[in-house]
């Protein structure tokens, strides 16, 4: 079976799942959304501020580890639910310290941008690497680190944890972070998802304030179904190239059965 068929039943195998992904990220956010305008003038109120943020992520885990999962050929030594859910948490953990990581470097750039501008020569400096060029630069490294490099490499753990738990069978994760079809999967889901609505998004909107609005509604529509669809077909990507990634079953022995030889009747 090739790649893209592979890929294709896989979306079929886990259907559920993935209507899922469509129907329950839009019902949880709005539900984050309802959750900002909670009261907290009485108890009931305060007890359900604490509440629901808990049972929204609990809720966001088990969505993404059940669609990580649906991708997976089944498998006895796949863990539960639940427990698959929860290592998620340690990923989450690590993507969100990079992140603040990448922020406070976002903060940086323009003080690095003015320094190595002032440490090129007058002529490149006045031609190659200008303060604006410079700063272009580190804000497109930055984007790429934040948005394909840490989502590449962690994406892959993730999904192996979520069907296996913490037996993380490391040489075909390594695998697939070495396998060029999982790279360029990476770079088309980012622009996809995020530089494509975010480039949308910076038209001024212009017409009456009833075409405006509908003009913000398309756009948020459209960007929420890039990125669902994005990140569901890069995890039945993932779920593929992982299964490929299997070490071929050692070669039987072939056993002889030896049978005694046919008795002739005497002459």
């Amino acid at each position: 079976m090739s790649l893209f068929k592979d890929i294709f039943h896989r979306l079929r195998q886990g259907w559920r799942w993935v209507a899922a992904q469509y129907v329950l990220t839009m019902l949880l956010i709005l539900l984050g959304l309802a959750w900002t305008r909670l009261p907290d003038k009485h108890v009931w109120q305060v007890a359900l501020t604490l509440v629901i943020p808990i049972l929204l992520a609990i809720s966001m885990l088990e969505l993404q580890a059940g669609t990580m999962r649906c991708f997976a050929v089944d498998d006895e030594k796949h863990v539960k639910l639940v427990w698959g859910a929860v290592t998620l948490i340690v990923w989450i953990a690590i993507a969100w310290a990079f992140w603040i990581l990448l922020d406070w470097c976002d903060d940086q750039i323009p003080q690095w941008a003015g320094y190595l501008n002032s440490q090129s020569s007058s002529h490149a400096r006045a031609r190659i690497f200008t303060y604006d060029h410079i700063q272009r630069w580190l804000t497109i490294f930055e984007w790429i680190l934040r948005w394909i490099v840490m989502p590449a490499k962690i994406i892959p753990y993730a999904a192996a944890t979520s069907q296996l738990g913490w037996r993380i069978p490391l040489r075909r994760v390594l695998r697939i972070l070495w396998n060029w079809r999982w790279w360029p999967a990476v770079v088309l889901a980012s622009f996809l998802a995020v530089w494509l609505p975010a480039k949308s998004f910076t038209e001024t909107p212009h017409g009456s304030v009833t075409a405006q609005v509908w003009c913000v509604g398309l756009k948020l529509a459209s960007a929420y179904l890039l990125a669902v669809t994005s990140w569901v077909l890069l995890l039945a990507w993932e779920a593929t190239l992982f299964e490929r990634q299997q070490p071929p079953e050692a070669s039987r022995s072939a056993t002889v059965e030896i049978l005694p030889p046919d008795e002739t009747p005497n002459a």
